[in-house]
């Protein structure tokens, strides 16, 4: 890159502009449905505690008030929490267009600052949450259809394992196969197995034809997801898939802070493990949903991605006025 040029935004200013109009496609479409759109803040005590994500940190002391100096903020790989928080206190179905950051994840779909779409519905259960999603895509991407199948059969389809039933064994056995560059000893965790086959077996040829919600993950994946009445082998939880391209990930959301707190624990005990850096436990989102999170489906998009596929884009740059080495 020209160092010269770097003032330059890296899309050009026709996907730019277009940028600006699917913005205004995206809340007109949430303007149709009823939802409030709000906005939350981009640094919280709290964050999204996940094994893969890891968030920004900033000391308190750096924004200039002793009695922060203690604390650390963070910069907002979603803004769930804080939005949550608003559903207990009793506003309504909503929605945000917002800045997210996550460290560390830079590459043809990744920039360490992107935008995020997400909404909450109340009421929702997990069919109503996917067909609002599809709406969504009919509306903004004009295509006529999106297929709906569950993890467990796309699964068996491409590796012909049921991933609800096969032992570590059996997956490691289809990885070594596909010569996929692990042993068997590589891991004792039966999710790290289901993933790497997901990721380098499953989702390349996700969404290929047209765009495709896989639902039902298994239980063990399901984040702030419930746990499916009828099989709790598997969560209430959705993703979206356009041309092998992860785009949205939703949940039919837990509202028992007591179960979260668990899931909590094991998700630090998992990062510990992994050396990664910790996180904290306790959060306001916990005191919202003893308060009493009322019952709702949500879903977060990737705004970026979704212009990608509406500009036919190869690399996330194409999208961004100014990506990482730009801004």
């Amino acid at each position: 890159m020209n160092p010269s040029l770097t003032w330059l935004p890296s899309a050009s200013p026709t996907a730019l502009q277009r940028r600006g109009e699917l913005l205004w496609k995206i809340r007109e479409f949430f303007y149709r449905q009823g939802l409030l759109e709000v906005h939350t803040p981009v640094l919280s005590h709290d964050t999204v505690i996940d094994r893969h994500i890891d968030p920004i940190a900033l000391p308190g002391k750096n924004l200039a008030l002793p009695e922060l100096h203690q604390s650390t903020f963070y910069l907002q790989s979603s803004p769930e929490f804080c939005m949550k928080r608003l559903l207990a206190a009793g506003l309504p179905s909503m929605y945000q267009i917002a800045p997210v950051f996550r460290a560390g994840e830079r590459g043809d779909f990744h920039n360490p600052e992107f935008t995020m779409i997400e909404w909450y519905r109340l009421g929702d259960d997990l069919q109503q949450s996917v067909h609002l999603l599809a709406e969504l895509l009919r509306s903004v991407l004009a295509v006529e259809q999106v297929d709906q199948q569950t993890y467990q059969q796309v699964f068996q389809r491409h590796t012909g394992c049921d991933p609800l039933a096969c032992s570590v064994a059996e997956l490691a056995a289809v990885a070594s196969e596909r010569k996929m560059g692990v042993d068997r000893g590589w891991s004792d965790d039966r999710d790290d197995w289901l993933n790497l086959l997901f990721s380098e077996a499953v989702q390349p040829e996700l969404g290929a034809a047209q765009p495709l919600i896989v639902t039902h993950y298994p239980a063990s994946q399901s984040a702030l997801a419930r746990v499916a009445g009828d099989d709790p082998r598997t969560a209430e939880r959705y993703e979206l898939f356009i041309g092998g391209v992860e785009l949205a990930n939703g949940y039919h959301e837990l509202l028992d802070a007591g179960e979260l707190e668990q899931r909590n624990h094991t998700v630090l005990a998992q990062r510990a493990g992994d050396n990664k850096t910790s996180l904290p436990g306790d959060s306001r989102l916990l005191a919202a949903m003893r308060a009493g999170l009322p019952a709702c489906s949500g879903c977060a998009l990737g705004f970026d991605r979704l212009l990608m596929v509406v500009e036919s884009a190869a690399h996330i740059d194409q999208v961004l006025a100014f990506p990482i080495e730009r801004a």
